[in-house]
């Protein structure tokens, strides 16, 4: 194979700019149906304060739509990942072909601990991943593993600006 194939090739493995549907699973996410709506409004607006949105949570999953830039789209961390303000960082991110991996270091007033991620862009318009997290939220042990799928909706982000 040629050098400009294999180039072609990996160009056409980027995720598709634009705006996606990010959906959460997680055993954590099944409880959280559970806490009173006064509850999940605090939490929310804890949320609001580390400059995040809290996604809708419905039946286990959470779902947020996400804007992503073309730079996003083809760096070595899944898109997910793009939260600076949780405290949280990707390290020693790889990217080999499809699939993506990264280790996950925390470190705040809110959340500590380590993790790993991993995901397979299976089209340029969707991808899967699993996150594992052992550590601390808010002084509560967290031993948790979510399943992660997104897909691409639309080249236009409208309202929603990238993370």
């Amino acid at each position: 194979m040629s050098v400009c194939a294999f180039n072609a090739h990996a160009v056409e493995n980027n995720m598709r700019p634009g705006l996606w549907e990010i959906s959460t699973t997680s055993g954590l996410l099944s409880l959280a149906e559970q806490i009173p709506p006064d509850q999940m409004q605090n939490l929310a607006n804890l949320a609001k304060q580390y400059g995040f949105d809290m996604p809708a949570i419905k039946n286990g999953a959470a779902n947020s739509n996400v804007c992503i830039t073309k730079e996003m789209a083809e760096q070595k961390i899944p898109p997910y990942l793009h939260h600076p303000q949780s405290g949280c960082q990707a390290k020693n991110a790889t990217r080999v072909e499809n699939r993506y991996s990264a280790d996950l270091a925390c470190a705040s007033d809110q959340i500590t601990g380590q993790g790993r991620t991993d995901a397979t862009l299976n089209t340029p318009e969707s991808f899967t991943g699993q996150t594992q997290f052992k550590g601390s939220v808010r002084g509560v042990a967290v031993d948790e593993r979510a399943n992660t799928n997104g897909r691409w909706i639309s080249a236009n982000c409208g309202a929603i600006s990238p993370q």
